[in-house]
């Protein structure tokens, strides 16, 4: 099992495939993508080294991230290697939609057991103006597909200033699609600290607003994200929130991130992270990967220092998958 020195277990892995994205997000990318050769990045052989070495230490969960997972060809591959590898039970994909109404079946085929998408507004405006592109339809038809197909379907929108009216729309919406909305609050990198002073907000108000209307806590699963998340008799949707200023965020943290260049993030926020890919090769033992794996997070620290303006090495959240 891998284990901290604080004694937290690491169940999930978000494994980053790509840090290209098509998307020019306010937030993350506004001038696009600026990158490295699609060479660079995990080959097939690299990536199922990483997912028999964690699953060997107790990893149940894999999430596959960006950039934008679905810029690979050959994601159906991947996940198909990650659902056939013993001990993972599930298989998460978070992506921005631009390709779901036209892949999520083959998605679904291959073993696809979550997914996550990215939607910041229902208004078909102003997710062009955040995102740069006109999809907001045809995202919302790849979403109502993958509920249809029985996918753990989960919702990503950024919680900001400036989109404050943005709640009234979302909470209709959920009153009969059955997915969990999650609010991100909006979290410092080196490339967006202007932008993170404008529109910051705290989700606590939101979380004490939803306690008032009579929305209740759900139990935690182990293998969980970060959000805490609420139910709601009159509603098919959930709502959950990722809060990490709160004073405890991190005592709960049971994830760790591979990047698309095979380097060990033991926080989002903090070294530069630590290379893992001699031990990826398919003619090391795999064995040396998993002691490697076990003697690097015992380095992991107690908690990020995003309270103090802290971000670490991450300029923007495309490269490692937030």
């Amino acid at each position: 099992m891998l284990q901290d020195a604080l004694g937290r277990r690491f169940y999930y892995l978000r494994l980053s495939i790509t840090d290209v994205c098509n998307f020019r997000c306010e937030y993350c990318l506004p001038d696009g993508y600026q990158g490295r050769p699609e060479d660079a990045f995990l080959s097939l052989p690299e990536i199922q080294q990483t997912l028999t070495a964690f699953a060997a230490l107790g990893t149940e969960k894999v999430r596959l991230t960006g950039g934008e997972p679905s810029l690979r060809r050959d994601l159906p591959q991947i996940i198909e290697m990650a659902a056939s590898t013993p001990g993972i039970r599930q298989v998460a994909l978070t992506t921005n939609g631009y390709k779901l109404p036209k892949n999520v079946d083959r998605w679904q085929q291959a073993g696809l057991t979550q997914l996550n998408v990215s939607i910041d507004s229902l208004d078909r405006q102003q997710f062009h103006d955040i995102t740069g592109h006109d999809r907001l339809d045809e995202v919302l038809a790849g979403v109502e597909r993958a509920v249809a197909l029985g996918i753990n379907t989960k919702v990503n929108a950024l919680l900001m200033r400036g989109l404050d009216d943005q709640l009234p729309s979302f909470l209709d919406w959920l009153k009969h699609t059955p997915v969990t909305l999650r609010f991100i609050e909006v979290m410092q990198t080196g490339d967006q600290q202007v932008f993170f002073r404008q529109h910051h907000r705290s989700g606590q108000g939101l979380k004490d607003e939803l306690l008032d209307h009579g929305w209740q806590p759900v139990l935690r699963a182990r293998d969980a994200g970060p959000a805490e998340e609420f139910w709601h008799p009159d509603y098919a949707g959930r709502i959950g929130l990722i809060m990490p200023y709160s004073p405890d965020f991190c005592d709960s943290c049971n994830r760790l991130r591979v990047s698309s260049t095979g380097r060990l993030h033991l926080c989002l926020f903090t070294e530069q992270g630590l290379d893992l890919r001699p031990w990826m090769q398919a003619d090391v033992d795999p064995q040396q990967l998993q002691q490697r794996l076990v003697a690097l997070v015992q380095h992991k620290a107690p908690s990020h220092l995003l309270h103090q303006g802290d971000s670490g090495a991450t300029s923007n959240l495309s490269i490692i998958g937030g």
